[in-house]
């Protein structure tokens, strides 16, 4: 079995961490993407009406480009993104939902600008359904995760 280093990155901020971490424990890494890319303006956060505060209140499923190859293979996943409204990004969501997570360990770690990690894990448990364990983090860089 190996492990899968995945993620959402709205500003790149999660990109870098993750693909250091990935490099680090030598982890195959799969970016999560949505069919339609977010631009600055969706992702303001002080707009009520941006396209990221309509997803995450309306709790929308956002369909993501592509699907992870051979995903069975995976017996640890790490799940990385932004943290909006404490929870993860609606794609994300829409990501786990693709995949069967049975007896999978789940490592969401998160980056922030300044909200906390909330119950980031709880909420993301019933989308990683079957998951052996599910854990979430608030980072700022790679060496966080490595070390956890």
């Amino acid at each position: 079995m190996s492990t899968l280093v995945t993620f959402f990155s709205a500003e790149g901020t999660t990109k870098k961490v993750a693909e250091e971490f990935a490099q680090k424990i030598n982890a195959d890494i799969y970016e999560i993407v949505p069919e339609e890319l977010y631009t600055k303006a969706d992702i303001n956060y002080m707009n009520p009406l941006s396209r990221c505060n309509k997803e995450q209140i309306g709790k929308k499923n956002v369909p993501v480009k592509g699907k992870v190859q051979d995903f069975d293979k995976y017996d640890t996943v790490y799940v990385g993104f932004p943290i909006w409204y404490a929870a993860a990004p609606r794609v994300v969501y829409t990501f786990c939902k693709g995949y069967n997570w049975e007896g999978k360990k789940v490592y969401a770690f998160a980056t922030s600008g300044g909200s906390g990690i909330g119950k980031t894990a709880e909420k993301l448990e019933e989308y990683v359904k079957g998951a052996a364990s599910v854990e979430a983090k608030l980072i700022h860089t790679a060496d966080e995760i490595v070390n956890w």
